[in-house]
């Protein structure tokens, strides 16, 4: 039982529910915190809990049957996880997998908590169906980015989404592959394209961006 309140206001869909609902989800749901790196959920595994997520960052990813891993979206502080949301209403087992990318904290709310919640309380479908739907949107635009759009927008794209202050990423090019679904020679042959034009200066698990306007025009390409 959750004995802080205030939790439901990181979350700005919870704010208009019934006090008969917030006390329901008060007493339902649990807090948990999570090391960075830990697996939360994969492939096979029952959804048993939706997950709220408080702070820190969790990515999902998928495998195929190939063996290439592709980033399919992170979950971020105020948001929910729309794979479990998926899982949960389909009774189906996970098709991904859920990694902290940081150490986290979450609010979980369990499968019987959860059916009766969506059937007693408008608000609280409400707030479930709004985020699965905005994310049902980003991974068709996922899924068109990898279909149609040129691999070197979309790694200029990527770069500049992921550079530091410093315009430095600590990543390899297998990470960064998996962030694109494609494969890391793939990855490894443009970024020296860029390196070979003075956009990147490459060293092991670095990647130094030199020329970040050069970048951006590519990135901003139709």
């Amino acid at each position: 039982m959750l004995t802080v309140p205030s939790w439901r206001a990181s979350f700005p869909g919870l704010a208009g529910i019934s006090e008969d609902v917030s006390r329901l989800l008060d007493k339902r749901a649990q807090a948990i915190q999570l090391k960075q790196g830990t697996v939360i959920f994969g492939p096979g595994n029952p959804a048993e809990n939706l997950l709220l997520l408080m702070s820190g960052t969790v990515r999902v990813q998928q495998l195929s049957e190939a063996g290439r891993e592709i980033v399919l979206y992170r979950v971020h502080a105020g948001e929910s996880c729309v794979l479990t949301t998926a899982c949960l209403l389909a009774f189906e087992d996970y098709s991904a997998e859920g990694i902290a990318e940081t150490d986290v904290e979450a609010i979980l709310i369990p499968r019987d908590a959860f059916d009766e919640l969506m059937a007693v309380s408008k608000d609280f479908r409400a707030f479930v169906f709004e985020a699965y739907s905005k994310r049902i949107t980003d991974l068709f635009l996922v899924i068109e980015e990898i279909a149609f759009k040129r691999l070197d927008i979309r790694v200029a794209q990527k770069l500049l989404e992921l550079k530091g202050a410093k315009n430095t990423l600590h990543l390899t090019h297998q990470q960064l592959a998996i962030e694109l679904g494609t494969a890391r020679e793939v990855i490894s042959r443009q970024l020296k394209e860029f390196e070979r034009r003075g956009w990147l200066g490459l060293g092991r698990g670095v990647i130094e961006l030199l020329d970040a306007v050069a970048l951006g025009r590519l990135a901003q390409t139709p």
